[in-house]
């Protein structure tokens, strides 16, 4: 079996558990860890990213940074997941919420990644509850009064993983952006 045809395999599953214990996860004690733990960190991996540093990489080369540092202003902030090439480049970064955060509507979360990314000088970020799955273009200068909607690129739920499958994983698979997708 092809890591594309893996991956689609454990995102239909963590889209099914998701959406047979849908009430459960929208509660507000459903926290981001549980959320990053269950869903984001796994979704992550089968697109082929090291999440956990299993490959035991230095610092230097890890994939994955869990709460990277950004000078944001005067201020050091911590973007939840930082996805990087070998040697430290950034590439984009993964924001975290709960579900019951609501991402495509709410300003502050969509604020808070975008500052990030436009901080950091990159293309791209990603703000997801695994629920909804939000990609901004960071090359816009943010605005405190920006609605959600503001320089987002694409918005997808859960829902449409499985249809939109390919988009994600030829823009956000590791494989493919080894090959450039982000150049």
């Amino acid at each position: 079996m092809k890591n594309k045809e893996k991956a689609l395999l454990k995102v239909s599953e963590l889209v099914t558990r998701f959406t047979d214990q849908f009430d459960s996860y929208k509660k507000s004690e459903y926290n981001e860890t549980l959320t990053r733990r269950d869903f984001i960190d796994p979704f992550f991996k089968a697109l082929g990213w090291d999440v956990d540093n299993e490959n035991g990489y230095a610092e230097a080369y890890r994939e994955v940074i869990h709460e990277d540092k950004v000078k944001v202003g005067k201020a050091t902030k911590a973007p939840d997941y930082s996805f990087r090439l070998s040697g430290g480049k950034r590439l984009f970064f993964v924001e975290a919420k709960k579900p019951s955060v609501a991402v495509k509507e709410e300003i502050q979360p969509a604020y808070q990644v975008r500052r990030y990314g436009w901080s950091a000088k990159l293309p791209i970020s990603i703000i997801t509850d695994f629920e909804e799955f939000s990609i901004y273009d960071c090359t816009k200068k943010p605005n405190t009064n920006d609605k959600a909607s503001v320089a987002r690129i694409k918005y997808l739920t859960f829902k449409e993983y499985i249809s939109e499958f390919d988009f994600i994983w030829d823009t956000f698979s590791k494989e493919r952006v080894l090959r450039g997708s982000f150049d």
